[in-house]
This record gives structure tokens, sequence and C-alpha cells, in this order.
């Protein structure tokens, strides 16, 4: 008796050292350079104030009274304080960024500011970590061409919209090594991933361009996921 006692204690010690952690899925390198990570601050706040940069994005992203939105890249909260009053008591905002130093200002700034809607929280370079099914809206303003895993990124962020969820992303149309990304680049890359540009619109007041996106179909498989790559012609194609 004793002996299929320790038979069965060595079995199931046994399947437990053969269970392996799961393994993260591997993405595509994007075929383009990465901007290095820059300053927190695009722009100063009363310049960006004067053109109604926000006003003018969150205005077309639709954003009102009890919007649920996540301020991917929110640095110094410029947009996070602006999408705290329009959502107003009802709406959510999540911040997040991947600088310690940034959070701890920001912090600090929603405490002054007393803004109960807001939460902030520390993300990965390759994952925004947002809860699923969780937000109307996700912003990435001034801070897509700085994610060095993109096709990971994206792919790890799509399950954190609402059904008919957005992603609202804010560039500028120059090299990626530039601190800006192409659009059609941008249309490429997005669509990698399964999102179907809805809105695309250039404006002084942005310093840039908008563009709208909605998930479409099925998430794909990472293995199924091709990069994009720029022509000398301006287009881009999977490849």
């Amino acid at each position: 008796m004793r002996q299929l006692a320790a038979s069965v204690l060595t079995i199931i010690a046994l399947a437990a050292c053969s269970k392996q952690p799961a393994q993260s899925p591997t993405f595509p390198k994007p075929d383009r350079p990465v901007s290095a990570v820059g300053a927190t601050e695009f722009s100063t706040e009363v310049q960006r104030d004067k053109l109604g940069e926000a006003n003018m994005v969150m205005d077309l992203a639709k954003i009102g009274a009890g919007t649920t939105v996540a301020d991917l890249g929110a640095g110094e909260g410029y947009y996070t304080v602006r999408l705290a009053e329009r959502v107003g008591a009802k709406g959510r905002v999540l911040a997040v960024d991947i600088d310690p130093g940034a959070i701890q200002r920001l912090g600090q700034r929603v405490e002054r500011e007393r803004l109960d809607n807001v939460s902030i929280k520390t993300g990965l370079p390759e994952n925004p970590r947002l809860p699923d099914a969780s937000f109307d809206r996700v912003f990435m303003v001034h801070m897509y061409h700085e994610v060095a895993d993109p096709y990971g990124f994206l792919w790890a962020m799509r399950p954190a919209l609402k059904p008919g969820g957005q992603v609202i992303v804010v560039d500028v149309d120059r090299p990626t090594d530039k601190h800006g990304i192409p659009p059609a680049l941008l249309f490429c890359e997005m669509g990698a991933v399964g999102f179907r540009l809805v809105q695309f619109v250039r404006k002084p007041e942005l310093t840039g361009y908008y563009a709208q996106f909605e998930a479409v179909g099925a998430r794909p498989e990472p293995a199924a996921i091709k990069p994009c790559k720029l022509g000398a012609d301006g287009t881009a194609v999977q490849r």
C-alpha cells in the first residue's frame, strides 16, 4: 500500500514538473526604424491649446459624457486631464505610460486636480496591459512611432475595446526615426492586426494627422501577421 501511495505521489510530482509555462507569442519585427523614446511632452500645453488640438481630436473621436478612454503614452497628462473633463463623472480615463517618472508626475497632477474619474497604470513597451472589453476609445497621440514592437502591442491592445470601440492615432507624416510615421505605413500596420481605417483627417491644428480605426473580424494569430514595408513610391504592403 505504501509502495502504491509512493508511486502515485511520484507520478503527480513528475506531471507537475512536466508542465511548462505558456510561452509568449512571437511577432514579426517592424521593417522600419523606430524612434527613440523622447520627451514626455510633445509641445507646451499652452501652444497646443491655442491651436485647439485636444478639442478637435476629442470632437472627431466623439468623446462625450460617459465615454471610457485609454490614453496610451499619457506622459504629463495633456490629454488625460482634458479627456477627464470631457467624459465627466460617469466616464472613465485610464492613463498609461512606461516611464516611471512620467507616471509619478501624472499621479501627482491627478491628485492635485482631484480627477476622480482617472486611473493610472504602468504599461510595458510591448503591451499596454489594458483590461478586456473596457474602452470605447483608445488614444495613441504622438507615441505610436516609438513602439518598438507594433504588431505585438496592437495585438495585445485589441481585446481592450468594447464592441464598437475604436482606436485613435494622432501622428506626423514623416519618417519613423524622426518621430512620425507615414500614413500609408500606419494603415498597413494597423491592417495587419485586423484594424480598418474609418476616418482620416489632416488639419494644421493637429500638427500632423488624425486617423481612426475599428477592429474587424477575428484577431489574427501572431504567426499569421506579416510585416509591412514602405515602398519608394509611398505605398506600403505586407510582405
